[in-house]
């Protein structure tokens, strides 16, 4: 049996000392690579612990929670694990971290009757057909079409000026077209201009009428920052223009470097989890965190240990309240998230998957505001 290691049953003994278990006792499996091998073992370690950490807040108002975790490595073979009683006793799973053990846990799940959260892995098949799985990732294609209904949704009026950034490794396409797809289709004007293009040629690209929106073609900071010194010559230039931007999550990343720029231009970040490391909720995690483990959470965008603390406690009380009839649907949960809100939707006939994004804006009065 893969068991998670010795050294975690301490910390969970520690944690959660659960030694009456009532008949509301919520019965959670975790099914992760728990190790310190790399850096998948040391995310999910840093994952779990915000589990246990939700588990310990959950316990002290009242809940009672039964904690079993098992440690799933890449070569695991899960089918194995699942053999142990434990498992099939579970009212809710978290697990697996890699797609091919998917389908093994699907199935399950799927004969006895549990609700499996898949917390990151993109590639999972029997979303479609098993009405037992949660999954929180959106795959590519998804979250970009969310992102251009966003978009049209957010910005009617605005002029959009799309800049080619000679970035020949973007994955950026599946956005950029099909936006462009959906503005011909409404009759959306828009220019295309480029980062080597002269100030002339550059300029002729905005509106001097309208509220101009600036999409690149690419994730990076490093076209990012010349995009940015690009802009800062036209507003020079040109101080009139209305300009701001729409991003990509892996913005969120560069805001020490870019922080005042993205108010400057008003920069509109789609993503699916915000960490504001400043509010008081995550102050208090980091120093619970330091306390219980005697280090910090690892420097990483989102916060490994706030994902696994918002995905627990988002399911252990909607299963605590509904029961077998929690299904994470809008309206279905009161839980404000700390970092990674949770909505979910039906996929089908098959299992759930989670609908959020939130529009990060750092707008020019130097405040950052999410928009829902």
């Amino acid at each position: 049996m893969n068991r998670i290691p010795s050294y975690f049953v301490a910390l969970l003994v520690a944690l959660l000392t659960l030694s009456t278990v009532s008949a509301k006792t919520l019965r959670l499996g975790v099914m992760l690579p728990l190790h310190d091998d790399n850096g998948d073992g040391r995310r999910m370690v840093e994952y779990y612990r915000g589990v246990l950490m939700a588990c310990d807040s959950l316990k002290k108002s009242g809940l009672s929670i039964d904690v079993h975790a098992w440690n799933t490595p890449e070569d695991c073979n899960v089918s194995e694990v699942l053999k142990d009683p434990a498992v099939a006793a579970c009212d809710l799973i978290i697990g697996p971290l890699y797609s091919r053990q998917v389908r093994a846990l699907s199935d399950f799940v799927e004969r006895h009757d549990i609700k499996l959260l898949i917390p990151f892995s993109i590639t999972a098949p029997p979303l479609y057909t098993n009405r037992n799985i949660y999954q929180v990732y959106q795959n590519a294609n998804d979250f970009s079409n969310r992102s251009i209904t966003t978009f049209l949704t957010q910005f009617q009026g605005y002029h959009p000026v799309i800049i080619d950034c000679n970035d020949s490794t973007s994955k950026k396409g599946t956005f950029t077209f099909g936006l462009r797809r959906k503005l011909e289709e409404r009759g959306i004007a828009y220019n295309l201009t480029n980062l080597k293009s002269g100030e002339g040629a550059f300029f002729k690209a905005f509106s001097t009428e309208q509220p101009n929106i600036v999409v690149l073609n690419t994730g990076r900071h490093q076209e990012l920052g010349v995009a940015l010194a690009k802009l800062n010559g036209l507003r020079t230039s040109h101080p009139q223009l209305n300009i701001s931007m729409f991003g990509y999550t892996e913005w969120l990343g560069y805001t020490r470097l870019y922080l005042d720029k993205f108010y400057k231009y008003n920069v509109f970040v789609p993503s699916p989890f915000y960490t504001n490391l400043t509010a008081s909720a995550t102050l208090r995690l980091q120093q619970k965190y330091r306390w219980n483990f005697h280090q910090d959470m690892q420097q990483m965008l989102p916060r490994m240990a706030l994902t696994g603390f918002d995905h627990a406690m988002f399911f252990l009380s909607g299963l605590n309240q509904y029961g077998k009839d929690f299904n994470g649907e809008k309206g279905q949960s009161a839980y404000k998230a700390v970092q990674t809100p949770l909505v979910f939707e039906r996929i089908g006939n098959g299992g759930l998957r989670n609908r959020t994004l939130l529009l990060v804006n750092y707008q020019p009065s130097q405040q950052t505001v999410l928009i829902k």
